[in-house]
Order: structure tokens, then sequence, then C-alpha cells
């Protein structure tokens, strides 16, 4: 790679491991975006963002508040999810590559007008959250013919790692779903008209902290995003 490129990840837990992830590739300049930074203006000088884990989005912002009661969320930073969507408003307006990893796949899935299913096991799926502190669990995923995440990883099928209670349930305006898992969970959506959008990628697991980093749900996701924000530039 002979540029350097800036991109932004959105600070939250262990903001350690996006760093050490998306370093792998190399020309990758890291600009740390969070409220306790409140650094919304160096988002203009980044040319790929990417969202990352951490809190529940409040339910208020899909339009069911209703849910903080009803499924008990107390994990919730409301300062958190009010600078991030600022940030998604940017990175939209200037259409710059991004990259969603669990709770970035849903706040980005809000911003477009989606909803959350607030809890999946109490909507009648298996439970997706870690098993332990720092033991994710393990499931299969099945991809979407046609897909830009089919076309990145090369297969229909494969294995992720899983951490998270919440989902999507609506999807937003201009995604489409490239990956599901066995008990009908929504692991990935993309946008739908390519043509149009440099990149927009979201997914349920954490490529960023799987076991097996030359997974292509890992290694060739990360390289994809970095190329699209390369060829952005």
């Amino acid at each position: 790679m002979s540029k350097t490129i800036k991109i932004g990840i959105a600070a939250g837990r262990k903001y350690d491991n996006y760093v050490k992830w998306l370093s792998r590739s190399p020309g990758v300049e890291i600009v740390k975006l969070g409220y306790e930074e409140n650094n919304l203006s160096a988002v203009a000088s980044c040319r790929g963002i990417v969202m990352t884990g951490g809190e529940d989005v409040h339910p208020k912002l899909y339009g069911q508040p209703k849910y903080l009661e009803q499924y008990r969320l107390d994990d919730i930073n409301e300062a958190r999810d009010e600078f991030e969507m600022k940030v998604l408003a940017v990175a939209h307006k200037k259409r710059l590559p991004l990259l969603g990893i669990c709770r970035g796949l849903q706040i980005t899935n809000v911003f477009l007008g989606g909803t959350l299913v607030p809890d999946i096991v109490a909507f009648g799926r298996t439970d997706h959250t870690r098993q332990q502190e720092g033991v994710d669990r393990q499931h299969a995923i099945w991809l979407k013919e046609n897909t830009l995440l089919g076309e990145i990883t090369g297969t229909v099928r494969g294995e992720v790692n899983s951490a998270h209670h919440q989902a999507i349930d609506q999807l937003g305006e201009g995604l489409s779903m490239n990956s599901v898992s066995p008990d009908g969970v929504i692991e990935g959506a993309e946008v739908r008209d390519q043509d149009n959008h440099p990149f927009l990628m979201l997914v349920q697991w954490h490529p960023e902290r799987m076991l097996e980093q030359e997974s292509p749900f890992s290694k060739k996701l990360r390289e994809a995003f970095v190329d699209a924000v390369l060829k952005h530039v």
C-alpha cells in the first residue's frame, strides 16, 4: 500500500482490539472518534469509518421507548448514541466507506430508519451472547446469493463468533440482508445499490477478535474494507 489513509474508529469498549485488527493492513492511520473526545470535526479528515461494539442503542431512536423498561435495557449510553448518530450523518453525506460491527451494525441500521430486536431470546431465538467474559459463542451463518459479502468471503457458509443480545428487526432504507444464523437472526447487511455507494457493510460478529484471524470473515472482510477506502481516496 503506497498511500496512508485515515480511518476513523468510533471509540467504545475494547477499542484497542479494533485498532490492532485494522492496523494489520499497512498504511492505515487510526483516528479515534468519540463523545469523550468531542471531536466530530475529525470525521472530515477520515476516508473510512468503523462503527464498533458496545452498549445497546436506546430504543427511543427507533420509536420504541417502551422497550427500555419492557426488556430491562440497562446498558445504555445516550451520549455515545448521540455522537455516533452525528458521525453517521457526516459519513452518509460524504458517502464514506463504512464497516459496522455488532453495535455498529445496530446503530447504523437505526440511523437508516430500521428497527431492532431488543432481546433475541425474548423474541424466541437462541442465545447469541458470549458464554462468559472473554469467551464468545460460535455458530454457523449462511450467506445469501449475489451479495458483496459472498463475493468478499468466497463462500456460502461460515463459522463466526457471537456476543450480542440485540439484532436487526426491520432493515434500514437501502439495506439488504446478506447473511443469517440457523435460527433466523440477521447476521449481516449491506447497501443494496453497490453502484451508488463505495462500501457499506454491517456484520453482527466480531471480526477483530475471531480466534482464527485468517478466516475470510475476518481477514478478507478487513482487506475489502481497506481496499474500498483506498479506492475512495
